[in-house]
């Protein structure tokens, strides 16, 4: 006799940034290291009850980066399944600018922080998903 599966219905909700700052060599953005994966993505985390996606998004820059920042233009989402629970994910991300010094501290969830152009940053960054938001904050910063 077969099982019925049961449907999943939850999404995680998740919200970041693009983190910008500007440098002598040109307009940089942060990347993380996230060593429980032993990945770079741009800095984002799930949304806690009652949080609202900005909200989420500048806490979550805040706790990888170690960056206090402003929010700037929606750019745009990234959706995807999460492997091994088999649950949807949709982050929703924004662009950033630091609002006071950057204090990183590595962490048990992020071990690196790094500041790249955004072409380094489409070379470097595991998740294809993110490499579109670049592309889409690039185009949105050309307008």
């Amino acid at each position: 006799m077969k099982k019925k599966h049961q449907k999943n219905t939850e999404v995680v909700e998740a919200a970041g940034g693009v983190l910008w700052k500007e440098t002598s060599s040109g307009r940089k953005l942060a990347i993380i290291h996230r060593q429980r994966y032993d990945d770079w993505s741009l800095p984002k985390g799930r949304c806690e009850p009652g949080e609202r996606w900005e909200e989420t998004a500048l806490r979550e820059v805040r706790e990888e980066t170690g960056c206090r920042a402003t929010l700037g233009k929606f750019i745009g989402s990234a959706s995807y399944v999460i492997k091994h629970h088999r649950t949807p994910k949709v982050v929703l991300f924004w662009h950033m600018h630091i609002k006071k010094e950057c204090g990183f501290q590595p962490s048990a969830e992020v071990d690196r922080l790094k500041w790249v152009s955004p072409h380094k940053a489409m070379k470097i960054l595991n998740y294809e998903g993110e490499r579109v938001i670049i592309k889409k904050a690039i185009q949105q910063s050309l307008v």
